[in-house]
């Protein structure tokens, strides 16, 4: 796809990950660029998408948005977590193909990965068992978009594109207790817990299971890459090939930001799924696309924007972990 010609929706175009997919099409000569708010266009509605297409005609669309949280988010909401995720992608697939759209690309999640299975994670064994159980309703109706883009194809000639991104993490994040992902969740503990002077701050789990982080500007780069280059059937993982602890996580947070109390482990909580890692190759094969920004640039990246953003104590290091 030509980006500098084309007209490309983003859905959740004014969420975290949406506004650094916008900026990286500018810079890709993308100049004509979509992005309603859901008061423009509800994506749960089938008549404000028809409405919306109608007046606009996009060539592509990049699905974004998403309903989406942590562990504790996931188990408060898992009916409004399936309906919601489901039904944006679904309705808007379909109405994509009435409205002549020429390519649907979306995001999907690691969380449609089978709870045990072989790490790294590879596209061939996304239905190999069921999903871990927190975020399960989550991760299939996410499953469900992406059988919705193969059957699509087949039968419409539709060119959907489905990527499978691992957390993502950056400058703008969510930092709401209630619905933060990991990282923001403990750098807002960490930080404020200094900012406080507490001498601890407490954790859910053990500290054994493991994750895969992405910086947010490389995964809007595989976006933007995967939108004007790639035209299978086949999902990619995208990932930066490196997995951390969330034990490891939490000491590595903890230093940059100089918070030096105790980790307390609420181990009444649960851990998640026990390791993610995914095999990133067929990305790097298809696309040539692989993460540029390492984890101690982007960590130190997101404390600073955070401290910032929140008129906190100035002196709190952003650099390399001690």
């Amino acid at each position: 796809m030509d980006l500098e010609r084309a007209r490309v929706m983003v859905t959740g175009g004014a969420g975290f990950l949406g506004r650094f997919v916008q900026q990286r099409l500018r810079t890709a000569g993308c100049a004509q660029i979509l992005a309603p708010r859901s008061s423009e266009c509800d994506l749960r509605e089938r008549a404000q998408i028809d409405a919306y297409l109608s007046r606009t005609r996009p060539d592509a669309v990049v699905h974004l948005a998403a309903i989406v949280g942590g562990i504790g988010a996931n188990q408060a909401s898992p009916g409004r977590f399936l309906y919601e995720n489901a039904i944006m992608g679904l309705e808007l697939m379909e109405m994509a193909r009435r409205h002549g759209v020429k390519k649907v690309l979306v995001t999907g999640t690691i969380c449609s990965y089978p709870k045990i299975t072989r790490v790294p994670f590879n596209e061939d064994d996304l239905w190999l068992g069921y999903p871990e159980e927190t975020n399960a309703p989550y991760g299939l109706a996410k499953k469900l978009v992406m059988v919705q883009g193969e059957a699509y194809r087949r039968q419409y000639g539709l060119a959907v594109v489905n990527l499978l991104l691992v957390n993502l993490y950056g400058p703008g994040d969510n930092f709401s207790p209630d619905s933060s992902h990991v990282i923001p969740a403990l750098i807002k503990k960490c930080v404020e817990a200094k900012r406080r002077g507490s001498d601890h701050v407490e954790v859910w789990g053990d500290g054994t299971a493991t994750r895969e982080f992405l910086y947010v500007r490389d995964a809007a780069d595989a976006i933007v890459t995967a939108l004007a280059a790639y035209d299978k059937e086949a999902p990619m993982n995208v990932g930066s090939g490196m997995e951390i602890s969330i034990k490891d996580l939490v000491e590595k947070i903890a230093s940059l930001v100089g918070f030096t109390g105790e980790i307390r482990w609420d181990t009444t909580k649960p851990n998640g799924q026990p390791r993610r890692l995914v095999d990133s190759g067929r990305v790097h094969r298809e696309i040539g696309w692989s993460a540029t920004t390492s984890f101690d640039q982007g960590l130190g990246e997101t404390i600073a924007w955070y401290v910032e953003s929140t008129d906190g104590d100035q002196r709190v290091p952003a650099g390399r972990p001690r």
